[in-house]
């Protein structure tokens, strides 16, 4: 990793005029089907954007507008279940940042409220991009396994402190040097992007393709982030909000309270992705991730039938006398996923996922049980993390 102020070899040195950004447009509009997948695979749901889909607005922001007059958005860092996180130059401090651009709140159809402001924006230092499955599979498994490694390390630091995180994980990423956009995007890539489809926007705003973090520029570190959601654990006044369907677990999403045994269900599903480069369980079906879950796990309790969060449960989940399908089970995954592990990697894998994956959270081990798991530090030493 490059020392502060010092450039990776792989990045282009600085332009002779590193604010003359007017030399290069922010970004290509796709021009095939096959980009706009590409975008639309990667990007946050355009959704996100209608007051008709959802209550908790996205603010909608382009490549190239300049937030508070200061902030001139030049990438997309990522997004997660309240926010959008882009890549800006401060333009008086002359350094890059973070924005973390919050959803609007609970504002149903009050749309000249949402027109009004930005409810929030964070400003951080500049980190790389979230979880990725596209870009994981690009990597080496030991880095993916360090990750993983360093994530149940700063879980198991904040569960120690009674903060239940209920929040994002990063990537970290080398200190870039004062370059224009132009070098920026020959280090980062030209950002991909299109116009957000099928909403009527009453300001610009552009889905963007996150920035892909070249080798020299990505570092090892992986960081837990988005604390928005974070709380002290038996805090009655808790935030309300639940992570992405994909990583919460199936108590919270049936009325039960925050707790370190939710947080470890949500570092087990990252755990599946940095491990599989896939999340662990199918989404395209009818009921969405519940279903897969119930085909990989067997079905839910039956005392949780009544309590789903959301319309649209199905009875079929907690019908007792089903079992987990063969094809979707998480020996079935492991081996379709990962053919090449040897037998003896995909029984530990499959020791570590069966033991966290419980619905009953009492039965699933902490951080500090699974940092001490034979299988869990078997996976860790093979890959020398």
């Amino acid at each position: 990793m490059a020392g502060i102020g010092t450039p990776p070899s792989s990045v282009p040195a600085a332009l002779p005029d590193a604010k003359d950004d007017g030399i290069e447009d922010p970004g290509d509009f796709v021009r095939t089907e096959d980009e706009e997948v590409d975008l639309e695979e990667v990007a946050e749901p355009w959704e996100k954007y209608s007051i008709k889909e959802t209550s908790r607005v996205f603010y909608p922001v382009y490549l190239g507008e300049v937030l508070n007059e200061r902030y001139l958005v030049e990438h997309k860092l990522g997004h997660g279940g309240f926010s959008t996180v882009w890549m800006a130059r401060d333009l008086q401090s002359d350094r890059d940042v973070a924005l973390k651009v919050m959803s609007s709140g609970e504002y149903g159809e009050n749309e000249i409220q949402m027109q009004d402001k930005i409810v929030q924006v964070l400003v951080l230092p500049l980190m790389g991009p979230c979880l990725y499955p596209a870009i994981l599979r690009t990597m080496s498994m030991a880095s993916r396994m360090s990750a993983a490694r360093q994530l149940l390390g700063a879980r198991e630091n904040l569960h120690k402190a009674g903060i239940v995180h209920r929040g994002n994980c990063t990537w970290g990423m080398a200190p870039l040097p004062t370059l224009n956009r132009k070098a920026k995007y020959k280090a980062l890539g030209r950002p991909l992007k299109e116009v957000l489809p099928f909403v009527d926007l009453w300001k610009q705003g552009e889905l963007v393709q996150p920035i892909q973090i070249p080798e020299a520029l990505r570092t090892d570190d992986f960081y837990l982030g988005d604390f928005g959601l974070a709380m002290q654990v038996g805090d009655p006044t808790f935030q309300p909000g639940y992570p992405p369907m994909q990583f919460g677990s199936p108590d919270r999403l049936h009325k039960k309270e925050p707790s370190f045994a939710c947080d470890m269900w949500s570092y087990m599903a990252i755990f599946t992705e940095l491990y599989l480069g896939y999340p662990p369980f199918a989404t395209w079906l009818e009921g969405g991730v519940i279903t897969g879950m119930v085909k990989c796990l067997g079905p839910l309790p039956e005392q949780w039938k009544g309590l789903y969060n959301y319309s649209g449960g199905l009875d079929s989940w907690y019908d007792q006398h089903q079992t987990p399908d063969p094809n979707y089970d998480l020996a079935a995954i492991i081996a379709y996923y990962r053919p090449n592990a040897d037998p003896v990697e995909r029984e530990h894998v499959h020791s570590i996922m069966s033991k966290v994956f419980n619905y009953c959270p009492e039965k699933r081990p902490t951080a500090t049980e699974l940092l001490q798991d034979h299988s869990f530090r078997a996976i860790m030493d093979k890959y020398g993390c």
